[in-house]
């Protein structure tokens, strides 16, 4: 059984220590023999650096590295080329000029490597002479591959000022490669996220963008077919364990928890970091989300709370999904790009394709949901171990006023500084809890005159909810706070009456429960419960 190659970066590292590789290398053939220019994007941890690495040494000659491999047997001639490879992630760039240092300091120490005379002092003239100094040395076109690209900006994405000054350097600095075609064989740029052409990219407009192309959609990651083609005895071997005796299927546990990604609507494909992490713990975790949530991405949902709900079966043209702007960012696509959702199934939209979107696993939905809930009200784990029986009995019982009484404590325990008077908060916290507790709510729900906001099931109930929010200062008086609180309950009853939300579900044979919940802020919360 080979050793798994957690961490591990180094294609020659992984092959010589007889680690297990998934053979990614017929796409790398695709590429050389299609063009010149190519960019991807993916989220982290999905196997881009590997990749570029062993792009480097499909370009080193050494050819018996890959025996055994679709290259080796192709009719690629492994040709030695000059390789330039700039990681970004470990370029210094607190700043503008800070970056620009960096970029000259780790060109001069390949220079001097190469024993060159470059005496340009700026990092875009530098990388060009490079390219033509290394050009004429080996008398061969230069291979130019560049990770981590958008690095420098995202380090900076909450100070749009620092990440727009890294965003200027970084387009004068990519954008020479346009013009040093004759000196090159093969360039390839790989990060998160995908800016538009516009804002980094308009000097290199020549980029080959597979990141949604059919034919690279397992470019990286594990495609679930190569679940057992790979992975089979570390499989068999968890069989043997007490803790997976009790599932029907391992296989079909391990899918759930992190299969689901896809670039094309489909072809799946399984997270590398997370399956690689599940087998050597032998348990099933949250590895790939607990590895490091971009801050920026809990404080854009923050501020945009209606957004959380829409997340499933969300439906995006090719030209919004495929593009992020630090100047304007919107929530949607930098989920997409990061990981945290993924394509559900492709649409034909006049002559361009739409884009439905879903959360990609269990792993991802579990911990961002618990995300959510720790980031709005400062309350995770210790909650929920306590909450779930309580809401789960609630639920089962249709005593909703014993749920109220701890969703009143979640609420309660939420600072002032973290509070938003909005409705689309407290709906997307409940939303969250609901959902990280194992229970199958949909929110937003079409019915033929309108939106339920949110329907939850149970074996042999259906509660169909409304949410209202009423503005009201802490001063208010009581006798006003009541008042508040019945329109706003009486309001949420009526509509779910009048616009008959509880009608599709008549035929079920389920008891219904028409639930309206009042806020007038996060310290008064009330409920009112109709059985049908």
């Amino acid at each position: 059984m080979k050793k798994l190659p957690l961490g591990i970066q180094d294609f020659r590292e992984i092959v010589q220590g007889d680690y297990l590789y998934v053979d990614k290398t017929r796409h790398i053939y695709n590429l050389i023999k299609t063009a010149k220019f190519f960019f991807l994007s993916r989220p982290r941890r999905f196997g881009k650096s590997l990749f570029i690495d062993t792009i480097a040494e499909a370009f080193s000659g050494d050819k018996e590295l890959f025996k055994g491999l679709f290259m080796y047997d192709s009719d690629y001639h492994f040709e030695k080329h000059p390789v330039i490879r700039l990681d970004m992630s470990t370029i210094s760039n607190e700043t503008a000029q800070i970056l620009k240092n960096s970029l000259s300091g780790d060109m001069r120490k390949r220079i001097n490597d190469e024993e060159l005379t470059i005496n340009d002092e700026i990092p875009s003239d530098i990388f060009k002479n490079l390219i033509v100094e290394l050009y004429k040395k080996y008398s061969s076109r230069v291979v130019v591959l560049i990770d981590e690209y958008d690095k420098p900006i995202l380090d900076h994405i909450d100070n749009t000022e620092e990440a727009e000054a890294n965003r200027k350097v970084l387009r004068g600095f990519y954008g020479i490669l346009k013009g040093m075609g004759p000196y090159l064989e093969f360039v390839f740029i790989t990060g998160v996220t995908k800016f538009t052409k516009t804002s980094l990219f308009s000097e290199l407009n020549n980029l080959l963008d597979i990141t949604l192309a059919r034919s690279y959609a397992d470019i990286c990651g594990i495609a679930t077919e190569d679940l057992n083609t790979y992975f089979s005895e570390h499989i068999d071997d968890l069989l043997s364990l007490d803790d997976f005796q009790r599932f029907d299927s391992v296989h079909d546990e391990i899918l759930k928890w992190y299969d689901g990604y896809s670039w094309d609507g489909r072809t799946q494909v399984i997270n590398p970091y997370s399956l690689l992490s599940f087998f050597i713990q032998k348990r099933f975790a949250s590895f790939w989300y607990a590895s490091g949530t971009p801050a920026f991405l809990i404080n854009l949902l923050k501020q945009r709370p209606e957004s959380f709900l829409m997340l499933e079966n969300l439906e995006m043209p090719e030209r919004v999904l495929d593009a992020f702007d630090p100047r304007r960012m919107e929530i949607e696509p930098m989920l997409f790009q990061t990981g945290y959702l993924t394509v559900k199934e492709t649409r034909l939209a006049g002559a361009s394709e739409s884009y439905v979107l879903k959360i990609p696993n269990l792993e991802v939905a579990e911990a961002l949901y618990m995300n959510i809930i720790a980031e709005f009200t400062e309350k995770g784990n210790t909650f929920t171990e306590t909450a779930y029986r309580r809401i789960r009995e609630s639920l089962n019982t249709g005593d909703l006023q014993n749920m109220l009484n701890t969703l009143k404590s979640l609420f309660a325990s939420i600072p002032y500084q973290l509070h938003i008077d909005r409705e689309a908060y407290y709906h997307s916290i409940f939303y969250a809890v609901m959902k990280v507790l194992g229970f199958d709510i949909d929110v937003e729900v079409s019915t033929a005159k309108g939106r339920v906001d949110a329907v939850l099931e149970s074996d042999d109930k259906i509660y169909v909810m409304e949410f209202k929010y009423k503005d009201c200062r802490p001063d208010t008086e009581e006798e006003e706070k009541q008042r508040l609180v019945n329109a706003a309950l009486t309001e949420g009853m009526n509509q779910i009456k009048n616009r008959g939300y509880s009608e599709k579900y008549k035929n079920t044979r389920k008891t219904i429960y028409q639930t309206a919940f009042a806020f007038l802020g996060k310290d008064n919360i009330e409920m009112r419960i109709e059985v049908l």
